[in-house]
């Protein structure tokens, strides 16, 4: 049932996946690495990808019926238990997919699950730029990498609850500052929020850390920022895409405001 494909096979381009791209779009960034697993069927119609160290992605054609898609879970996870190392710590995928995988893998395992995060993906095809925000746009670079470690220390604790002291992300930043896609608003010489570029594929480029400093929110910062970037990113061809923790509103509704549109959920599911 399964098969191997290769980072660039026209599955990432069918018309059924890109119902789906926005989406599913990190599945573009997984298979890009030289080590990720990436599996399919022979009809194309469904992808599980994973890089090493994290919970693999599924993605399954909208076209399947209900009945059709849990029997073609069932025969994924089947066919996973012949691989050496199918002791995944999670899966990722549109909600109900997610819960169905879930439910069956952890049947098998004799494991629980729950559900991590439940996040929401947006596309953006028009931007609205904020007016009247003070400040400019520059690429991040190596004198910035303190306040760069300092923003993702504190990105972290918002995010993902995870606290480390500020030292502990500075090779994260100057790693981040090399790539050359990482951009910091700037009001006279402070920087006051932050984000990146983080993947371009055919068709999308995501952006992620998105992240304004405590004591400058409020004040549209990380809107404009966002909205710079969104038109630098239209401007190369391609949809600038996100994805927004569902529990904050306040996130969902500054993408929003500035143009970005819901394009579907997607479910984190932990096993233990």
């Amino acid at each position: 049932m399964l098969q191997n494909f290769a980072a660039g096979d026209e599955v990432l381009h069918s018309a059924e996946f890109m119902k789906n791209e926005v989406q599913h779009s990190l599945i573009h960034n997984i298979v890009d690495y030289p080590d990720a697993l990436r599996l399919t069927t022979s009809d194309r119609c469904l992808l599980f990808v994973q890089s090493k160290g994290y919970s693999p992605w599924l993605w399954i054609s909208a076209e399947f019926e209900p009945a059709q898609r849990i029997r073609l879970i069932e025969q994924l996870i089947e066919n996973l238990q012949e691989l050496p190392d199918s002791d995944f710590s999670g899966i990722t995928a549109e909600p109900q997919t997610a819960r169905t995988f879930a439910g069956a893998y952890c049947a098998v395992r004799g494991k629980l699950y729950h559900t991590h995060m439940l996040l929401e993906s947006y596309q953006c095809t028009e931007v609205r730029k904020p007016s009247g925000v003070e400040g400019t746009l520059v690429q991040a670079a190596t004198g910035h990498i303190p306040v760069i470690a300092e923003f993702t220390a504190g990105f972290a604790l918002d995010a993902f609850g995870t606290s480390q002291p500020v030292e502990h992300y500075m090779p994260h930043a100057d790693e981040a500052v090399r790539t050359g896609n990482l951009y910091l608003w700037m009001v006279g010489e402070d920087p006051v929020a932050m984000a990146k570029t983080a993947h371009r594929s055919a068709r999308l480029c995501r952006i992620n850390d998105v992240y304004t400093s405590r004591k400058f929110r409020k004040q549209g910062y990380a809107s404009i920022l966002v909205a710079e970037l969104c038109e630098q990113v239209l401007a190369e061809g391609l949809t600038p895409v996100l994805f927004a923790d569902g529990k904050n509103p306040d996130a969902n509704r500054v993408y929003q405001s500035i143009g970005f549109v819901q394009a579907g959920k997607i479910a984190e599911i932990k096993f233990e």
